[in-house]
Order: C-alpha cells, then structure tokens, then sequence
C-alpha cells in the first residue's frame, strides 16, 4: 500500500484544516488507518485511528489531547482517510503521518506507530497565535 498525504498548512489558533490520506496498491477496507504526528525533537504522538472491528463496523479512537477537536473519517470506496481538525492551536504545530496496518489490530494497541506497516510521507501543520 502507498499512502499519500496532503492538506497541510498554516492557520492561526482556531482555524481548522482537513488533512487527506489517499492509499493506492489495495483497498483499505480491512485496514487499519491512523494519523500520527512529530513535533521538531519530539517522538510521533498518536493522534487519532480506527480498525475494522465486528463485521463491517469500524471503531475510532483519539488522544485525549486532540478529543472533540479532531474528527477521523473513512472513505473506503475513495480509498481515503481525512482528519478534519477545528479549534486548532499552537501545540498541534507537527508534521502529521498516516499509516495502515494489514493485521489484526487490538484496541489497546491501536495507537502505537511500531505496528504500522506501511507510511505516507507527512504533511506539516503550523498554528500560529
């Protein structure tokens, strides 16, 4: 799978941006998607995922740092992922990553970057004050 991602940019403090993760090479419909981000000397922060969990249901989890700001949406016929974030601040300023994973995933392990097999190359996002 090669994921590619995009709508990065810079806003002030409480704007809003839409970030896009088209994947191509295989549908994502069993996958599990995510979006990361890395600030400059920092380690890749979770920010947001989902997996398939029963049937053709997908459940989505947040960091708590980006809850009821940030929304993570799936388009599987689009082969697509978006993170739509609103109220944005400066402490979100980060070079965001999506990954998808192939295997199963846990719910307790949806978060950690090291079980994602496959990356985009990052869109950064500045909040200025």
């Amino acid at each position: 799978v090669q994921l590619q991602a995009s709508g990065g940019g810079s806003v002030q403090a409480g704007g809003s941006l839409r970030l896009s993760c088209v994947a191509s090479g295989r549908t994502i419909e069993s996958y599990g998607l995510g979006w990361w981000r890395q600030a400059p000397g920092q380690e890749r922060e979770f920010v947001a995922a989902s997996r398939r969990s029963l049937g053709s249901t997908y459940q989505t989890y947040y960091a708590d740092s980006v809850k009821g700001r940030f929304t993570f949406s799936r388009d599987n016929a689009k082969n697509t992922v978006y993170l739509q974030m609103y109220s944005l601040k400066p402490e979100d300023t980060a070079v965001y990553y999506c990954g998808a994973r192939s295997g199963t995933l846990i719910s307790s392990r949806v978060g950690d970057w090291v079980l994602y097999d496959f990356w985009g190359q990052g869109t950064q996002v500045t909040v200025s004050s």
